[in-house]
């Protein structure tokens, strides 16, 4: 079975499907269920607290995993349940889009459950992730590659981009390194310290799919 799993959450509906038969579990949140129905999308796992839904009303085929606890976003919930059945990567749909504090709250989960498992996420317009210490792209010349400090990030070194950095810091209160460019089909970023969020816009996102 396939390490990486699949995960839908309820923001903004993806226009781009990924094929779902290359991960070893599609999951999502109980609010996400009403557009995979239209989808033809059947997840493995719904996880929720179904405050909204009747669980019985899903099929039984489906494992449904009831999660009440209000302390903590139904998406830190879900990455729970996928690391304890094994996952070590996720590709994540529906983070962004509806509403924002949600998308917020969503990168802050990502932010606490980086180092154990890897993250992507993917939207109509980006696809998104806590970047290693040392991350290379490549396949995206001439795309805009923003860089996030989340909350700061040191001695940044990148190649191949439009406007280099080369030991250099972030920090989301004082400079953060957005829309920038490609300048080469391979991109290496590097840094010492804190965390960064890289976003690729380009609407051709599958290169990076399962």
């Amino acid at each position: 079975m396939s390490k990486k799993a699949l995960l839908f959450l309820n923001g903004e509906v993806p226009t781009i499907i990924p094929i779902v038969e290359n991960y070893g579990k599609v999951f999502c949140t109980d609010g996400a269920f009403h557009y995979l129905e239209k989808l033809n999308i059947q997840p493995d796992v719904i996880a929720g607290d179904f405050d909204s839904v009747n669980p019985n009303d899903f099929p039984d085929t489906i494992e449904i995993i009831q999660t009440p606890d209000q302390n903590d976003t139904d998406f830190a919930k879900t990455l729970a349940i996928i690391i304890s059945k094994g996952f070590d990567a996720v590709d994540v749909f529906g983070a962004s889009g509806q509403q924002q504090d949600h998308f917020i709250g969503n990168l802050n989960a990502a932010f606490r459950f980086k180092n154990q498992i890897k993250i992507t996420f993917y939207d109509n317009y980006s696809t998104y992730f806590f970047a290693d210490k040392k991350t290379t792209l490549t396949g995206y010349y001439d795309q805009t590659i923003s860089l996030l400090p989340f909350p700061e990030c040191k001695n940044i070194v990148t190649k191949g981009l439009k406007y280099p950095l080369y030991k250099e810091d972030l920090n989301l209160l004082s400079r953060i390194g957005t829309r920038n460019k490609a300048d080469d089909d391979n991109i290496e970023i590097e840094f010492s310290e804190g965390d960064l969020i890289i976003f690729i816009i380009n609407p051709d996102y599958p290169i990076l799919l399962a």
